[in-house]
């Protein structure tokens, strides 16, 4: 049996941290077969296109809103996975105890900014979802297809960053938390 303390501090950073990150990681990887099928209608739509000469209505928006979908749960996911970018040429130069609280500040900066970018994505959503009399109305693309992808594209935005907002509590509660205990070497 092996204890998880045992393992060097890398590869535990490695590791997802709580309940959350855990089920954005598994919700992750199964959405992530999504990019299989944008490939897939993309494909056919080359093959209508040039082989039928009979273009789709409906490929290059779906694609693209399919991708930008994925794009935007990514974010998430590289938090959750701590996979995201961090300027290691000062991290990796500090001591494990300097690392904690710079660890303190990224989490408290990134929580202020996501904070912001969530409330700021909620008037976006409200202004593509209802209309200003208050009706649901969602904000569709306005193409041949007409589809709501932008407004459920503002969406999905809303609610990852809500999420990466709760991530950078959780994440700053555990950093908080560690400050007292020692590093195993």
């Amino acid at each position: 049996m092996t204890d998880n303390n045992s393992h060097a501090p890398q590869e535990q950073e490695e590791q997802p941290r709580n309940f959350l990150d855990r089920a954005i990681i598994k919700l992750s990887n199964v959405l992530s077969w999504f990019f299989i099928f944008t490939v897939l209608i993309s494909f056919y739509e080359v093959v209508m296109r040039y082989a039928f000469d009979a273009p789709t209505t409906w490929v290059h928006e779906t694609a693209s809103f399919i991708g930008g979908s994925l794009f935007i749960v990514g974010g998430i996911y590289a938090f959750a996975a701590n996979k995201h970018v961090r300027v290691v040429l000062i991290y990796d130069s500090v001591s494990s105890q300097t690392r904690k609280y710079l660890n303190i500040v990224h989490h408290i900066v990134g929580l202020a900014f996501a904070g912001m970018l969530a409330y700021a994505s909620y008037s976006m959503v409200q202004e593509s979802w209802f209309a200003p009399w208050g009706d649901l109305r969602l904000e569709t693309s306005g193409s041949v297809l007409n589809a709501p992808y932008p407004a459920l594209l503002k969406g999905i935005i809303f609610v990852c960053l809500c999420i990466l907002v709760i991530q950078f509590v959780l994440h700053l509660i555990q950093e908080i938390m560690g400050l007292g205990k020692k590093d195993d070497v």
